[in-house]
């Protein structure tokens, strides 16, 4: 790994005996940069995460030939038991364990990975795997601030290196057929999309400091977060409702929508104005992000977005209570993840165009997947495009990731200011406000920090 990665690595050589598990680890070829993979050549991943998203991943990987989850990487030991014997009934090989995410790194048998570990970690995990020459697969949003997706796509194109973006339904039929929809005129020009996301979810409460438990890595899990005790309601999944680590709602299933909208629109580029407003409300809790949001961006040609969120008991739009829908100048689409459908409604009537129903989309992801027995397309597709080294042909590159997450980033930076915002959407910076550029990048907690370069 290069020196400029922020790293001091010899401090923790010593700890390699007490993080790595005696267990085997699956052997393949080492992966040659600029080399493409035959068919047969096996690859090995490394799964960084793997208490919730992580421990999806492992149906996947295994069902594709020629691929081992070579190595699982957490920093609570005391998923690793239970972990290990999951992926070892899948894959039939039991797999390493490591705690501290830098021995990754090192490891010259980690062909590629799979980044799923926390919001504020994602960026800073693909940018050290892409210095050491490994692929990525990194999970939405790819980045915890705006300028983090940038140094994603430097190091990609620096390092020649194939990053997926784990927006999974660029690779969905459905999804696909209600995007060409779109893109097609089938409603016209497009003049306004709102990303739906209804979502309710109970109160974290009110929290208290305890001992780290057992077998937790607690300073590793900051990582670049400030440094603060351990509060029993910031951990495991609620971290997404703290500034220092998550992007709340909007960031967290936020990403998905956005990026749809995105993908319909062709937008390569960033809104120029943006606001923001929202809340808690109903609870009492130590919750910082808000659990309702509306959020309005505004594109150069005039296009709008809305991104809303609702974390309460709420009613559908529609049909849909997660996704997106299009308004064109000759209809509407509602494109449903809930449903599993889409559907259009033409004309001053509505009448009831083209679409996908449940049933049919059932049928046709069945017959692409044989039933479960194959993995989902887009994880196959990282894997293809980092045998062929094609990464012209990923179904979601690094690229589109940190324009899709961007969306949402600057959604929070208005909501977090409470003003009306102007965005250079070339420069990516704001040009008129101290407090919302601020916002932009993070203040790094040593030894965890980006690279000045990448």
């Amino acid at each position: 790994m290069k020196q400029d990665s922020g790293l001091t690595r010899r401090t923790f050589i010593s700890q390699s005996a007490r993080t790595v598990a005696g267990l085997a680890a699956v052997s393949g070829p080492a992966f040659i940069p600029g080399h493409a993979l035959g068919a047969n050549d096996r690859i090995n991943l490394a799964i960084v995460g793997i208490r919730g998203r992580g421990r999806e991943h492992f149906g996947q990987w295994s069902k594709i030939p020629g691929v081992r989850i070579a190595t699982l990487c957490d920093v609570d030991e005391s998923l690793f038991e239970a972990r290990v014997q999951q992926v070892a009934k899948l894959q039939g090989a039991e797999p390493k364990t490591v705690t501290d995410l830098r021995l990754v790194m090192d490891d010259p048998e980690i062909d590629a990975v799979v980044v799923t570990n926390t919001n504020h970690w994602h960026a800073l995990t693909a940018v050290w795997a892409m210095q050491a020459e490994k692929d990525v697969y990194v999970e939405k949003p790819v980045s915890y601030t705006i300028a983090e997706g940038r140094k994603l796509v430097e190091a990609s194109e620096r390092y020649s290196r194939i990053a997926q973006t784990g927006s999974q339904y660029r690779s969905h039929p459905m999804v696909k057929s209600a995007i060409e929809f779109v893109r097609s005129g089938g409603i016209g020009k497009v003049y306004m999309a709102k990303c739906v996301v209804y979502r309710a979810r109970k109160s974290i409460g009110r929290g208290k400091v305890t001992e780290v438990p057992a077998g937790l890595n607690f300073d590793l899990w900051l990582g670049p977060a400030p440094t603060r005790p351990f509060i029993d309601n910031r951990f495991h999944y609620n971290w997404h409702w703290f500034w220092d680590t998550g992007n709340g709602e909007t960031g967290n299933n936020g990403p998905h929508s956005a990026d749809m909208v995105r993908w319909a629109l062709g937008k390569y580029e960033h809104p120029i104005r943006v606001q923001s407003m929202g809340g808690m409300f109903a609870f009492e809790s130590d919750q910082e992000t808000p659990n309702t949001q509306l959020s309005c961006l505004e594109y150069a040609d005039g296009v709008m977005v809305q991104i809303e969120v609702r974390n309460l008991n709420t009613n559908h739009d529609g049909s849909v209570r997660e996704g997106v829908v299009f308004y064109g100048e000759n209809g509407r689409v509602e494109l449903s993840l809930n449903g599993r459908c889409w559907t259009s409604h033409l004309g001053p009537d509505g009448e009831e165009g083209p679409g996908m129903t449940r049933e049919e989309n059932i049928r046709v992801y069945d017959e692409l997947t044989a039933g479960g027995s194959k993995a989902d397309p887009h994880f196959v597709n990282f894997i293809e495009c980092l045998r062929s080294r094609q990464p012209e042909k990923l179904a979601a590159s690094i690229t589109e990731g940190h324009y899709s997450a961007a969306l949402c980033h600057l959604s929070n930076i208005a909501y977090r200011t409470g003003r009306t915002l102007e965005f250079d959407s070339k420069a990516e910076r704001f040009p008129k406000d101290r407090e919302a550029q601020a916002l932009v990048n993070r203040k790094y907690r040593k030894p965890y920090t980006m690279p000045n370069k990448v």
